[in-house]
Formats: C-alpha cells, structure tokens, sequence
C-alpha cells in the first residue's frame, strides 16, 4: 500500500468513531415535563404514562433517541424556579399541564416550544392568540371551558335534589378556578341554591374550609379541574362521605375510587395528542401552525354504591345518559 493511501486509510479510520458519536448525538431529543401534580399521584403517573406510551408508540423511547427532564409538584406557590430550570437545558419541547405550568413557562420563554395539556381557557390566560391560530410558541390541548360549571351545577341538582348549598373546591390564584367558579356563580339562581367558596392553595384549607362548610344542612360540592383538586382527590372524596355531602368532579379516576358523579372529558387522551404535538414539532412542525384543539366527548359517571350511601335515589334519566355506572 502506498504510503498516501496508508494515511487515507487511517485518518478515515480515527475518524469514523468521532463521526458515529456525532451521528448518534445529534439522533438524541431533549424534551421537558413541568407538572403540577405531584409525582406520586395515581392521576399524574396514568397521565404521564399516557404521553410516554404514546411517544414511544411513534417512535421516541427516553434513553435511546429522547432525553425527558421532568420536574413535578415540590410543594412551592410558585413553578417559576422549576419553569426556568428547564427552559436552562434547552430541550427542544416541553410539555406543560395545566395553567400553573404553561404561564411561569410562558415568561420563561418565547422561543421554547410549548405543548400543553388540561389548559381551560388558553386564550383569556394568555397563551394564544386564538385557538385556530396560536400564533406563538405555545399551543395545545384544552380540557374544559367554563360553562362547563353550569352543567356540573345542573348535574348536582339532578342527582341531589335537596342541595340547596353548593361549596366549590378551587384554587383561587389560578385564572381557570375563577373562570369555573365565576360561571357557577352565574347560575346558581336558576336552581335555586347558594353557593361558597372552599379550598385555598393545599390539603390544610381543602379540608378546613370543607369541613366548616359541612357544619350547615343540604350541602353539596362541586369539585373544578385544576391540580388543588386532582392533588387532593382521595381528602376530598373522603371529607364528602364522612360529612355525607353530595359531589360531582371533573374526571371519571374520582368515581372510580369513591366519588359520587362526575362530568369531564377523559384526561388521558389529551397527553396521547400532545404526544402527537410533541413528535410533529420534533419533525419541523412549529407549534403556531398546530391549532389548540377541545375536546370532543365529556363522559358522565355515576357511583350507584355512593348513592345508596347517601341516601340517593338516582332517577332514571340520569341513569340512561351515563356512559359509566359503577355498581
């Protein structure tokens, strides 16, 4: 061999490892999760799980082609330290779910893509522009709009006719727990009832201010999506049996542990679509051109072994428009 060619030969060959590392490093994605529910929370692990499934499904499995940072609940009023910690990593999307995380995201960042899931109402928030046009680096998948607190209202009555008191569990910092309430509020004359304020910023003021509620007749509550809720689930569900109040949630997981009724869309299929968010982004899509999308089907539960504890008789009607009765 001559000695040009011997040189080629071997360059070649140094050089092939340093170009596999290359190849390889540039196959790895970097996305981020901020959530404010908690780590250890049944509903978050099912909805996270959902999402990676779902990512792996089209072909992204963390640790192979995808590096995922996930930052949870820690306790703190605030998710800016953690917003801003994983906006520092540079990934190449987050996934945001819900209010608490998509707006300390927001300030963090205007180049970042964002995908979130479980945002109420992203244009009053902020987030977009418009749901057709999200015209920004953020966009999503909504999970309920507010008047869907008129229809919990109207499904409570239904099931409790004797209600005549309604305590609203929320969040009062978040803008979707004002939203909610603020629709309840809007309808509560025509069915005749008063209603309260419950709940504050965690599991001390929920069963505080629930308990105190319980202490007058003809009580129900009304649970709204935000993560006070969804961290609290097993309290709440708990302080309505042992106070024997009638409640409706946003989600079916609550009737599958106790819960009494519930009316919402199915949580876990919006983190499968922004899975799908999240794949077309890393492919070249930009979030401004994927539109925020609603849901299409609220499903209705009942608990007909929670109604008979409460001394409910559940009418008919209501019974032949749930998708799910639990016996």
């Amino acid at each position: 061999m001559k000695r040009r060619e011997f040189i080629a030969v071997i360059g070649a060959a140094i050089a092939m490892p340093f170009a596999t590392r290359a190849q390889r490093s540039e196959l790895i994605r970097h996305i981020g999760v901020l959530t404010p529910l908690a780590k250890d929370n049944p509903e978050a692990q099912a909805r996270i799980a959902a999402f990676v499934q779902e990512m792996q499904r089209l072909g992204w499995t963390d640790g192979r082609n995808l590096q995922v940072d996930y930052r949870w609940d820690i306790g703190e009023p605030s998710y800016s330290r953690a917003a801003t910690e994983l906006v520092t990593l540079s990934p190449d999307v987050i996934l945001a779910t819900g209010t608490p995380a998509v707006a300390p995201l927001q300030q963090a960042t205007r180049t970042v893509p964002i995908v979130f899931a479980q945002v109420a109402d992203p244009v009053s928030a902020g987030f977009v522009a418009s749901l057709a046009k999200p015209g920004g680096n953020i966009t999503g998948f909504t999970n309920i709009d507010y008047e869907m607190g008129a229809k919990w209202l109207e499904l409570l009555k239904e099931i409790a006719p004797q209600v005549t008191r309604v305590g609203v569990i929320r969040d009062p910092t978040l803008t979707s727990g004002i939203g909610q309430y603020a629709a309840i509020q809007l309808a509560v004359r025509a069915f005749g009832v008063e209603v309260s304020a419950l709940g504050g910023r965690g599991a001390e003021d929920v069963e505080h201010t629930v308990t105190e509620f319980a202490r007058t007749s003809n009580g129900g509550l009304i649970s709204v999506a935000n993560p006070l809720v969804v961290n609290n689930r097993d309290l709440i569900i708990s302080l309505a049996a042992r106070h024997r109040l009638p409640a409706i949630y946003p989600f079916r997981s609550f009737v599958g542990v106790g819960g009494l009724i519930s009316y919402g869309a199915e949580p876990i299929d919006a983190y499968r679509q922004a899975a799908g968010y999240v794949d077309r982004i890393l492919k070249g899509e930009k979030p401004a051109d994927l539109p925020v999308q609603a849901p299409t089907k609220y499903e209705l539960v009942i608990n007909l072994k929670t109604a008979k504890s409460l001394g409910l008789d559940v009418p008919a009607t209501l019974l032949a428009s749930a998708d799910e009765v639990i016996e």
